[in-house]
């Protein structure tokens, strides 16, 4: 296995090299056709999951011939080599975006709270007499009571 050599093209190739059809392998180990073609095609994040991916591999190595201990073996070399390898640098434009996202929606909201208190300005009261009808009931009712 070359250092650039992907453990799904490493199985491809071992199963080629034996003259195995992949649904050969598929009628061997019981596996769905498509689970097969996503070992061959390293798209372990589509299978269900680690135990399941195990166990399809020791499958996939008796049905082509090989050791059960020597896939599984490569694969968590290749998994190891995949988790150490250093994540790409995040670029700093997204950042920026959130950044002016949270401006804009700070600024809407004193806009906001600065038109309301505009608006309570304009629309209140100017003076501070009570209303007529008020006033009147007021006075009727104080003439009702005078009466009595």
């Amino acid at each position: 296995m070359t250092v650039m050599e992907s453990i799904g093209t490493w199985l491809r190739r071992e199963r080629e090299l034996r003259n195995i059809d992949l649904v050969e392998v598929a009628d061997r180990t019981r596996i769905p056709l498509q689970q097969l073609e996503r070992l061959e095609d390293d798209r372990f994040a589509e299978l269900p999951g680690e135990v399941f991916v195990k166990g399809y591999l020791r499958a996939y190595a008796r049905a082509v011939g090989l050791t059960g201990e020597e896939v599984l073996g490569r694969f968590a070399n290749s998994m190891r080599s995949r988790d150490v390898m250093p994540a790409p640098a995040m670029p700093t434009a997204p950042v920026q975006e959130r950044s002016g996202r949270f401006g804009l929606a700070i600024a809407l909201v004193v806009f906001a709270v600065l038109a309301t208190m505009a608006m309570s300005f304009l629309l209140r009261p100017r003076t501070t007499e009570r209303p007529e009808q008020l006033s009147q009931h007021t006075v009727s009712t104080a003439a009702l009571s005078a009466q009595a």
